[in-house]
């Protein structure tokens, strides 16, 4: 059986979750390559990810939330946050990647800092999205 866009998507957004915790983490140790290795990955996953969701919402168009009473409000609660993270996360994670590759390690730092957090909130709320959407009340 084929994996499905939208599964697929959610598998992007996990995999860029791990590989920006691992980033952080090897940073952390004074790992610089494998940093930079990390964090590559994290951003092709990312781009994959994005790739996945324009391709299958450029078919699909959207897919309304089934779910009603308070699992509803909750679904709402996460998915304007993570639209909202998504749409400010794109430009940080280019620009603070753009000083990574310039070498301007100080200013990468300090975007980092805010990328970062939003990075991962963004790709776990991805998930969470994905499976309140495809997999919570009201579906199959």
């Amino acid at each position: 059986m084929a994996l499905s866009l939208p599964a697929f998507n959610a598998l992007m957004n996990t995999a860029s979750a791990i590989c920006v915790l691992a980033g952080w983490g090897l940073i952390r140790r004074g790992r610089r390559d494998a940093h930079r290795t990390a964090m590559l990955l994290a951003l092709f996953a990312s781009a994959l990810f994005l790739a996945g969701y324009l391709t299958y919402h450029a078919r699909v168009h959207s897919v309304p939330f089934q779910g009603q009473g308070p699992v509803r409000v909750l679904y709402f609660a996460i998915l304007i946050p993570h639209t909202l993270g998504a749409m400010a996360a794109l430009p940080m994670v280019l620009v603070t990647a753009a000083h990574a590759a310039r070498g301007r390690y100080e200013a990468h730092r300090r975007l980092a800092r805010i990328t970062l957090p939003l990075w991962l909130f963004v790709s776990v709320t991805g998930v969470v999205v994905y499976l309140m959407l495809y997999h919570g009340p009201g579906r199959p």
